[in-house]
């Protein structure tokens, strides 16, 4: 097949999108497909053409544009097939604030919160307790995280550039384990257990810099905790109305509770990104998994 391989962007995370499109392009040369990488940073308005002249389009964009549905959007307009959540649906799960209603509505257990609007963040005092966790609404790879514990390290973390202008998620800090699990349509994907080296939680540094977490696959918790990870995952992307495949971000507490974070529509897709170590433990090769979506994408587009 021609494949248009959409990637990079102008988000934050733009270049974990790049060093994934490298080994995507790799294993889609390897399978003979030919492929045409695209970055909209470089060429937004050649996106349209281009599109319309490829048989299916492979997304790996991180943050908006990409998991915010703007590519779906128009990738629909000119009947493209692609791999993963539709427009509608990408929108709602990049949203924090909009998605954990969505996780509340379904009775999947997520840590109290408040959204603060980047209009309100100067005057905006929490009526969460302390400690608490604050995040950019619509950002990814722990971009922009911060744990606070006081007013003096709220007002501190309100003033880093990086979070000026942008809409903010408060979470009630819940300790515990950090897990993973993927959803992969026609799979039972096994959890990975997180641990960071070093650092307070699972951040941008611990996500992308060799030998800087331990992750485990399959985890080494209980089978009833496996069990209730699996459906919770599949229920958060069933109430999301997400397809093809996601990845919901846990903390387990020390007596087994678990509470969901959030879902990734479009996860990290090197080899060793973590949705891939899942597929590979229940024996799905790199190569396999891109398959595996490619024709989840065209069947669900035909």
């Amino acid at each position: 097949m021609n494949i248009l391989l959409i990637a990079g962007g102008w988000s934050g995370e733009r270049e974990v999108a790049l060093s994934g499109a490298r080994q995507i392009e790799n294993g889609l040369l390897t399978l003979g497909h030919h492929v045409t990488l695209f970055d909209p940073a470089r060429d937004l308005r050649g996106l349209y053409e281009a599109a319309a002249g490829h048989e299916f389009a492979f997304i790996n964009l991180h943050g908006s544009p990409g998991e915010d549905g703007l590519v779906q959007c128009l990738l629909e307009r000119v009947a493209m097939p692609y791999q993963g959540s539709d427009s509608r649906a990408s929108l709602l799960a990049l949203n924090k604030a909009v998605s954990k209603q969505i996780f509340e509505a379904a009775g999947l257990p997520t840590p109290a919160w408040e959204f603060v609007p980047a209009s309100h963040v100067a005057e905006w005092r929490p009526l969460l307790p302390f400690p608490l966790v604050v995040k950019p609404n619509t950002g990814g790879s722990s971009l922009g995280v911060g744990i606070v514990t006081s007013e003096d390290e709220l007002e501190a973390y309100l003033a880093q550039p990086e979070i000026a202008g942008q809409d903010l998620l408060a979470e009630a800090l819940i300790c515990g384990q950090e897990l993973t699990c993927g959803v992969l349509e026609g799979c039972v994907l096994p959890p990975i257990l997180i641990r960071p080296k070093s650092g307070e939680f699972f951040d941008y540094e611990s996500k992308y810099v060799a030998g800087a977490t331990e992750e485990i696959c399959p985890a080494p918790i209980p089978a009833e905790l496996t069990e209730r990870l699996q459906t919770m995952a599949r229920a958060a992307h069933d109430a999301l109305g997400l397809s093809d495949y996601s990845r919901a971000d846990f903390i387990v507490t020390a007596d087994g509770m678990p509470y969901l974070l959030e879902v990734n529509t479009l996860p990290g897709m090197t080899a060793t990104s973590l949705l891939p170590q899942e597929a590979q433990a229940v024996g799905l090769s790199f190569e396999q998994l891109l398959t595996r979506l490619i024709e989840l994408g065209l069947r669900k587009k035909s």
